[in-house]
């Protein structure tokens, strides 16, 4: 399983009330080029080309849960599956952002360490922790 990693600029959002995490669209990108932890918006990165079974701007995310407990937060969501009805890719990130709030902002990605190309009915998840959900905020 790929590793979530924060965009720095998430953690300033989040005390301006750009995000509402358990409200809000969130979506996910496909890019095959690295995000940086610099980037802050959607359009600091490169989505791959549309194609069937992948819409600009990538698929809608489906929170499942958004509290806390003893002081920690959880984002929980629904895992994602991508099928490919034409060649798709490659891609090596999935970018996680509030398509909801007007910049785009983004708030983290997972690198799967190697470029992925999906050939036509093939299908890749997105596979949110189970335990730690989407994101944990302590």
């Amino acid at each position: 399983m790929a590793t979530y990693v924060k965009f720095n600029s998430f953690v300033e959002a989040m005390a301006e009330k750009v995000h509402n995490l358990g409200a809000d669209m969130l979506k996910l990108l496909l890019t095959n080029s690295a995000p940086v932890a610099a980037n802050t918006v959607k359009a600091d990165l490169t989505e791959i080309t549309p194609a069937s079974g992948y819409s600009a701007g990538g698929p809608t995310v489906t929170i499942s849960a958004s509290s806390q407990t003893s002081g920690t937060y959880k984002l929980v969501g629904t895992d994602v599956v991508i099928t490919a009805g034409a060649s798709l890719g490659p891609f090596r990130y999935v970018a996680l952002y509030n398509d909801t709030a007007t910049n785009k902002e983004l708030i983290g990605f997972w690198d799967y360490g190697s470029s992925v190309t999906l050939a036509i009915a093939e299908t890749f998840t997105i596979d949110f922790d189970a335990t730690n959900g989407i994101l944990t905020n302590a």
